[in-house]
């Protein structure tokens, strides 16, 4: 993933994919997480441990800090990192 087209097109996939959950602007507690994670591992084809770890880096870092954590990501050419997701 190198382009802002390719992480458009994964907010699509995850906007269809949680098509239920509430939009952008809700507060953070309105979300299931449970849901949110079986929804991923049932139609994400993500395992329950990576599905968990997303949505926990979501909660706790929000798109500010990943959004800068991709870029680096990108600059320093690491795609699966350490953890092997």
């Amino acid at each position: 993933m190198t382009t802002p087209e390719d992480v458009e097109s994964l907010v699509d996939e995850y906007r269809t994919l949680l098509r239920d959950i509430p939009e952008e602007g809700k507060e953070a507690s309105t979300y299931d997480a449970d849901r949110i994670r079986t929804l991923l591992v049932r139609d994400g084809d993500w395992t329950d441990s990576a599905a968990e770890h997303l949505v926990a880096l979501v909660n706790n870092y929000g798109s500010f800090m990943l959004r800068n954590a991709l870029a680096l990501s990108l600059v320093l050419g690491i795609e699966d990192g350490e953890l092997g997701f």
